[in-house]
């Protein structure tokens, strides 16, 4: 099997809510998806998503994701698209760094070779556990009582699990926090994500003001060090997000005892190859995850659901529903939430079919 041709679809995905706000005063309100075919010989095609949280969240946005793409295709004609780790490294050799742009081209793969085994994407990372899994709710940033209030919304959805957008106003990020931690009720998970909003004396200061709540603290600081001296100064459990990008933080936070819990996201990685890579590793040092992306639609939730249904429970901290924020839908068959769970589809490949009438026409295609 060779690949013949590689093209990239753009979609725009706005959220049910309006608008989603985070540190730094950052918002969106519609999200630039770039969705990736790659068609082979033997007529089978696979499809990948990558969509940003805008620009000023981590090094990726939409356009560069789509440039990058562009670059990388022409590298991949006439590869053998099942063979994942050949893949990986002639994207590696063509182009150094840039994972994000690398992540829809890799679960394009993933999902060829699904198809072609005849087996779903997490049969062949390692197989299903259980019949389902629970994801979180991201709530975005607003004041304290109306996100409290947001904790209450979800929970009638089916959520126990809430991620509190922080990263703000000190003072203010602390009765959010204790705002949402009185409404808890048992079996309830609360995270408050500063998404590295903080400097490192208001985090111990936020922290130590919260050591009585039950609840986690998410990337408090921009860099590594900064959040391993919050870690090393609360009693709250930590979660790592953004600075943890590939093997080597893994083994550097484990090292250290940086963190609790990792939020592996897809695109940040690399894809489904170099995730599944970590996601491993941290299963066999005994790492929580939350297994998740930037962000996405039908495709993205679909890759998600794979690699967290195939991870032991024990270990699997949480995951998300990319799909149910936005307001459009780009492909059949994707994973639906029921009552706050997830289960990965049972059809091989991503179990996806994108729908081409809201794709649109290529935005690039490879000559």
């Amino acid at each position: 099997m060779r690949i013949t041709k590689i093209k990239v679809y753009q979609v725009a995905l706005p959220l049910h809510e309006g608008s989603y706000k985070w540190s730094g005063g950052n918002s969106v309100e519609v999200f630039d998806s770039s969705v990736v075919e790659i068609q082979t010989d033997e007529g089978i095609s696979g499809f990948g998503e990558i969509c940003p949280l805008g620009p000023a969240y981590l090094p990726a946005y939409a356009a560069g994701a789509r440039t990058g793409i562009a670059e990388l295709a022409p590298h991949l004609i006439g590869s053998d698209p099942t063979q994942l780790a050949v893949i990986n490294q002639t994207m590696d050799r063509a182009m150094r760094g840039h994972p994000y742009v690398k992540s829809a081209l890799d679960m394009a793969c993933w999902d060829i070779l699904g198809k072609v085994s005849g087996q779903p994407v997490a049969v062949l990372l390692g197989g299903c556990f259980g019949d389902d899994f629970a994801l979180y709710r991201a709530i975005s940033q607003d004041a304290p009582e109306a996100m409290a209030k947001m904790v209450q919304v979800y929970r009638e959805q089916g959520y126990t699990k809430f991620q509190l957008k922080v990263g703000g106003n000190p003072d203010t990020d602390i009765k959010r926090i204790q705002a949402a931690a009185a409404g808890l009720q048992p079996g309830d998970v609360l995270v408050a994500d500063a998404n590295t909003g903080w400097t490192q004396h208001q985090a111990v200061r936020i922290a130590d003001a919260v050591r009585h709540e039950d609840v986690y603290i998410e990337q408090p600081c921009f860099h590594y060090e900064e959040c391993l001296a919050v870690r090393q100064h609360t009693n709250r459990p930590m979660v790592l997000d953004e600075v943890i990008d590939d093997v080597l933080q893994v083994l550097r936070g484990y090292h250290d005892r940086a963190m609790d819990v990792i939020n592996l996201k897809i695109s940040k990685v690399g894809g489904i190859t170099k995730a599944r890579q970590i996601r491993d590793l941290c299963i066999s040092l005994g790492i929580a995850m939350t297994i998740e992306d930037t962000w996405g639609g039908d495709i993205i939730t679909s890759a998600i659901a794979h690699l967290a249904h195939s991870t032991p429970p024990e270990l699997l901290f949480s995951s998300t529903d990319f799909n149910s924020y936005v307001t459009v839908s780009i492909a059949e068959g994707a994973p639906q939430r029921n009552h706050g769970r997830l289960a990965a589809s049972k059809a091989p490949g991503l179990g996806i079919a994108p729908r081409f009438e809201v794709l649109g026409p290529a935005v690039f295609e490879t000559a």
